[in-house]
């Protein structure tokens, strides 16, 4: 059974930091895509950013580029986003998502996903 779990969420003030965690088990981590996805009360779940499964390839999302790094350790099965310069428009719930394969943009190209950590950022 495929398990993704997140950490690293919480309440920081604008222009601040954070870095989420999601810990990967029950599948061979290091042959997937993974990816970080957001979704703010009342929105449509987004995609934020996502790397290849030997982390030479990563895409992000235009709102965050330049500020947020995902990053991946396939030794310990875990990915990494790296909030910097935080606005309040990053208000949301995210969630880290393995891919059946390559690197993708689309949701449904997801197909386990995890319970999400929840990220609020004060102005």
């Amino acid at each position: 059974q495929v398990q993704l779990v997140e950490s690293g969420g919480g309440l920081v003030q604008a222009g601040g930091s954070l870095r989420l965690s999601c810990a990967a088990s029950g599948r061979t981590f290091s042959s997937h895509a993974m990816g970080w996805f957001r979704q703010a009360p009342g929105k449509e779940r987004e995609f934020v950013a996502a790397i290849s499964w030997s982390a030479a390839y990563t895409n992000y999302a235009d709102s965050v580029k330049g500020r947020f790094t995902i990053s991946r350790d396939n030794a310990k099965n875990t990915v990494y986003l790296q909030m910097n310069s935080l606005k309040s428009e990053d208000t949301a719930v995210y969630y880290c998502a393995s891919a059946r394969g390559m690197v993708t943009t689309v949701r449904t190209d997801y197909d386990y996903w995890g319970q999400g950590t929840q990220v609020t950022v004060s102005s």
